[in-house]
């Protein structure tokens, strides 16, 4: 593993130690890679190299002769992931660094001064690795991200439907919340069919549905224009497409999750279940609940605000192991950008803003965060109190930042949720406020008391 930089106090002053000798620096591009390696290990010690299989392993193998055993590297677009891959497979121990935390400022941009400024940083331990799950949670996380890009398409192919019906005056979406519905499918599919009288089609609705057969009748009295009705035809059957490749997508998820789970040395706990009403739609196909609790020791589903698909997406992005990376819940949090950046200068904070970027684990909380605004627990009291003074988008803020580390806590010691940590629950707030109140109005009535004597 790479060393963090070390100060030296020697009779010039305090100098920076040179912690990782055998270190290279590599600038990633689509066609070409960078490397640069310490002067004394080649004479061509900044080489420029390929894009293709065999050019990545041939800078693996001159690594090797040069003796060097861990690399730097920015993130680039998706341009690292082979040669970051190749390269933890031949041994060596590489660094994903931020391209914005290793820019180069010193000199002309180009690409071996990149590579070389790579390479002395690293060398000096002054670059701080991103954080990268292990290989199959990768997997997992790029077909869930995939699963996400799925559920989009079929949303959009959703507006397309409802832009068809509205353009032929249909009012279907007026009297059912839902199109994609058991009622909205059936009276879809009779329409693409051929059907047009409006009480037949009105009688496909579910008996569940609350409005009147007849106000559905009214609302499916169209012009039934046979460039529309192609529209809605080719909308819908793209939409029953896209379901069936999430179909799809939740069997080869649930692959990788069995195959996971059998290899993480995990100590067998009996799980208890959150008893979570969980959505139809678009809800995952298999018991994310139970792989969760397998792969982390602890049931995270128990967070209030915690869905099935937001937990099938932290462990594709975060793995089992990511309590091993990250010192404290603080720092994780302020990973997920869940933290202000507090700027401080002469003594003053001048800015304590959240950093506009975004990380998919913090968008995942807060998400979650969003759902409990109404929620009567807790959380959702934490919530409405932080609205209460600072607003709705820093109340997502700061319920997400307190989800986030609850669920740290929750993984590193295998606890169970525990809802006091969340704070105060409203009844204690309340009272507390009234104790505030009595004694503000107390010092009132002594101050009234003393002017009146």
């Amino acid at each position: 593993m790479a060393k963090k930089a070390k100060k030296l106090q020697t009779n010039k002053g305090i100098e920076l130690k040179i912690v990782n000798p055998n270190a290279a620096g590599i600038d990633i591009a689509d066609t070409e890679m960078q490397v640069c390696v310490p002067a004394d290990r080649d004479s061509d010690n900044n080489r420029r190299f390929g894009s293709f299989t065999r050019d990545l392993n041939e800078i693996s193998e001159w690594l090797k002769a040069c003796k060097i055993n861990t690399v730097a590297m920015e993130a680039t677009g998706i341009y690292w992931i082979p040669l970051f891959f190749k390269l933890q497979n031949d041994g060596f121990d590489v660094q994903l660094c931020n391209a914005r935390e290793v820019k180069n400022v010193s000199e002309k941009k180009t690409d071996e001064s990149d590579a070389e400024w790579l390479l002395v940083l690293h060398s000096y331990g002054m670059l701080k690795p991103s954080f990268q799950p292990e290989n199959t949670a990768r997997q997992i996380r790029n077909l869930a991200r995939h699963r996400n890009g799925l559920l989009k398409g079929a949303s959009k192919e959703v507006q397309h439907m409802q832009k068809a019906m509205e353009q032929m005056n249909i009012k279907l979406t007026n009297v059912i919340s839902d199109i994609t519905g058991v009622s909205g499918q059936r009276i879809i599919t009779a329409i693409l069919t051929g059907e047009r009288n409006t009480q037949v089609l009105s009688a496909l609705a579910d008996k569940r549905c609350k409005r009147s057969k007849e106000e559905i009748a009214l609302s499916l009295e169209g012009t039934w224009d046979a460039d529309h009705l192609f529209e809605l035809r080719q909308s819908y059957e793209l939409y029953k497409i896209y379901q069936g490749m999430v179909e799809e997508c939740d069997k080869e998820i649930e692959k990788l999750l069995t195959g996971f789970v059998t290899r993480i040395d995990m100590d067998k706990v009996e799980m208890m279940r959150a008893k979570k009403r969980i959505s139809k739609k678009n809800a995952v196909a298999f018991d994310v609940e139970s792989y969760a609790h397998a792969i982390w020791g602890v049931n995270a589903m128990a967070i209030t605000g915690m869905s099935s698909g937001s937990l099938l997406q932290l462990i594709g992005e975060l793995g089992s192991d990511f309590v091993d990376k990250f010192d404290t819940p603080a720092k994780f949090c302020k990973w997920c950008n869940l933290v202000p950046n507090n700027k401080i200068s002469g003594g003053k904070l001048i800015s304590s803003r959240v950093p506009r970027r975004k990380n998919p684990v913090g968008q995942i909380f807060r998400l979650c965060a969003n759902t409990v605004a109404k929620s009567n627990s807790p959380m959702g009291f934490y919530f409405r109190r932080i609205k209460s003074r600072a607003g709705h988008m820093s109340a997502i803020v700061a319920t997400a930042h307190k989800m986030a580390e609850i669920f740290f806590i929750m993984v590193r010691d295998k606890v169970a949720y525990d809802e006091g940590r969340v704070g105060m629950d409203e009844e204690a707030l309340l009272k507390r406020k009234i104790e505030r109140t009595q004694r503000q109005l107390n010092a009132l009535n002594a101050k009234l008391y003393a002017t009146a004597s």
